[in-house]
C-alpha cells in the first residue's frame, strides 16, 4: 500500500479511535495515569499499525482496525494496571504492621529490627532490605538500582519482593503488627 493510500485510510477511520474508546472503556475519568487525550493517543497507534499491516481483500478495514486499537488500548491499561500493583508490593508502608512512617517518632525500634534481619539475611534479601530503607527515605527503584551497582529497576523490585517475604516470616515483625 502506497504511503498516501494508508494516510488517506488512516484520516477517514480517526473516528474508530473515539468509537473504541466509548465502546470499550469505561470511567474514563477513572481510570488512572491516563486522560482521554493519552487513550486517543494510544488508539492513534493502534490505528496506524493497523493501516501498516492492512491487507485489502481479506477483512474489512474498520473492522480490523477496531480490533487492533482496542488492543492497543487494552494493552497500556493492563501495563498500566501491572506497573501501580508492582509499585504497592514494593511500597515500603505496605509491609504488616511496619509503616515507615509510624515509627519516625521513635515509639518501635524498627531500624535496629531491619538491622537484625539485613545481617542475618544474605545475597538479594540483604540487597532487598537496604533497598526497603532507600525506598522509605524516597528514592526510587532506578536511584536505587543505580546506587547499588547499576542494577535495572526490575532487579531492585525483585530484591524488595524477597525481602518482604523474608521480613514478614520474622517473628519479630510479627510482633509488631500485634497491638496487644
Amino acid at each position: 500500500m502506497r504511503r498516501d493510500e494508508r494516510n488517506m485510510l488512516i484520516e477517514e477511520n480517526m473516528g474508530l479511535v473515539c468509537r473504541v474508546i466509548q465502546d470499550k472503556v469505561h470511567g474514563v475519568q477513572q481510570i488512572g495515569i491516563f486522560t482521554y487525550d493519552d487513550l486517543f493517543q494510544i488508539g492513534c497507534v493502534g490505528l496506524c499499525k493497523a493501516a501498516d499491516t492492512y491487507r485489502p481483500g481479506k477483512a474489512c478495514f474498520s473492522t480490523y482496525a477496531y480490533r487492533l486499537i482496542r488492543n492497543e488500548i487494552f494493552d497500556a491499561l493492563e501495563y498500566a494496571t501491572l506497573r501501580r500493583c508492582r509499585e504497592a508490593l514494593t511500597d515500603p508502608d505496605t509491609l504488616p504492621g511496619c509503616a515507615m512512617r509510624e515509627f519516625a517518632d521513635g515509639t518501635q525500634d524498627l531500624m535496629r529490627i531491619l538491622d537484625t534481619a539485613q545481617a542475618q539475611a544474605s545475597g538479594v534479601t540483604a540487597k532487598g532490605i537496604a533497598a526497603i530503607r532507600l525506598l522509605a527515605d524516597g528514592y526510587t527503584h532506578r536511584e536505587i538500582g543505580q546506587q547499588m551497582g547499576g542494577v535495572s529497576s526490575n532487579n531492585v523490585s525483585a530484591w524488595v519482593a524477597k525481602a518482604r517475604k523474608y521480613l514478614r516470616a520474622r517473628p519479630e515483625i510479627a510482633e509488631l503488627g500485634d497491638p496487644a
